[in-house]
């Protein structure tokens, strides 16, 4: 299998870009662009896409549009209610997308060495700038190595008691589906970045991280593959879910503390 994503020196190759985005999202894109400015205005110090939409492999009416957006200062109630009617609205006016995400984070932290390896390298690597200075000019260069598999997903055991508890508290299909799509990508994400270093390369592609994840642990292959279909195709089925939460995930926490350790305890 070809590798894909770095470089000819082995460094992470930045996905994704304006000039990738598809026709059908041209305008949603646009409207994010311009509403986004003036929403956060000066507060704002750069704004990203990042997922399907930049990488062109977004699906009209089924793929959602994310946004990274970070802002000069600690993000502020204030801040976090523009950025929900700023998603509700967009989602309204462009039927193209199936919802919109918006993160918030603040200038320091993404810059921080706390955050080098997880959000430093989220930003630099597989976000598309969209507006303002671009802070990947302040960070490092990535490679595919431990570290990096253990700063960005060493935490899945600590996901796990919140996730079991949310689908125990689940009652509607709606409920079931979000949690089926949020789980199932958490799993299949990490099942690959347990063996990125080992590959050597880089993918956002669930089904190829599925098929590369299987080429190392062909006993859990199929519980991969079937994993990343639901990330594409929700569903709406609890045993699915408990299956996650209770074989799949545990086993897959445990495997990845023992070969990448547990990430870094961030401060506060």
């Amino acid at each position: 299998m070809e590798h894909r994503g770095l470089d000819a020196s082995g460094y992470f190759e930045r996905e994704g870009s304006l000039g990738r985005v598809q026709r059908e999202f041209k305008g949603v894109v646009a409207a994010a662009r311009a509403r986004t400015a003036e929403a956060y205005g000066r507060r704002l110090h750069s704004a990203y896409l990042y997922g399907s939409v930049p990488r062109g492999t977004a699906r009209p009416g089924r793929s959602d549009l994310d946004l990274l957006l970070v802002l000069h200062h600690e993000p502020s109630d204030e801040d976090r209610d523009t950025a929900e009617v700023l998603a509700r609205g967009l989602d309204e006016d462009f039927p193209e997308v199936d919802g919109v995400g918006i993160l918030l984070q603040d200038k320091d932290a993404v810059l921080s060495e706390a955050e080098r390896f997880d959000l430093g390298w989220f930003l630099a690597c597989l976000c598309t700038p969209l507006l303002g200075a671009d802070l990947a000019e302040h960070l490092p260069r990535y490679r595919p190595d431990s570290l990096l598999a253990r700063e960005t997903n060493g935490d899945l055991a600590e996901l796990l008691p919140r996730w079991r508890t949310r689908v125990r508290e689940g009652s509607t299909p709606e409920e079931y589906r979000t949690l089926s799509r949020i789980i199932s990508r958490r799993l299949v994400r990490t099942a690959f970045t347990l063996v990125m270093p080992r590959w050597g390369g880089w993918t956002s592609d669930l089904g190829e991280s599925a098929e590369i994840f299987g080429m190392y642990y062909p006993e859990r292959a199929a519980q991969v593959e079937a994993a990343a279909a639901v990330a594409l195709d929700p569903v709406a089925d609890p045993q699915v879910l408990r299956g996650y939460v209770e074989d799949l995930g545990p086993w897959l926490a445990d495997e990845y503390t023992a070969r990448h350790g547990t990430k870094t305890a961030r401060p506060g």
